[in-house]
């Protein structure tokens, strides 16, 4: 094996774990708003490393391609905006519906629990 396929499977192994030990977590997870958290390894790490080492593995293979390499960071940076943002208003929608009823009614409506 060459030291790019150490490399690579180095890259995919960190990704592995990343992703096992956010889904341990998940299970773990006391409630919806905290699993939403909990995405953030998968997403901002994990995710980005697999695409890591499919650049390094096409680059091992064919050569570096400025075409590619300009695709992956589009990739990444798309994770991780979209990552985000959908953690933003995911979080949002679940405390929403998290937010105890015995708040003061609003414009006459009354809650019946």
């Amino acid at each position: 094996m060459s030291l790019a396929e150490y490399a690579i499977a180095a890259l995919v192994l960190c990704a592995t774990l990343l992703i096992v030990a956010t889904t341990v977590a998940l299970w773990r997870a006391p409630g919806a708003l905290t699993r939403v958290n909990l995405l953030g390894p998968t997403v901002c790490l994990a995710i980005p490393l697999l695409i890591a080492a499919n650049l390094l593995r096409d680059w091992s293979t064919v050569g570096f391609d400025s075409h590619d390499a300009v695709r992956g960071l589009l990739a990444v940076a798309g994770v991780w905006v979209i990552g985000s943002v959908g953690s933003f208003f995911l979080g949002r929608a679940v405390h929403e519906v998290t937010v105890e009823r015995e708040v003061a009614p609003r414009d006459g409506v009354t809650w019946d629990a």
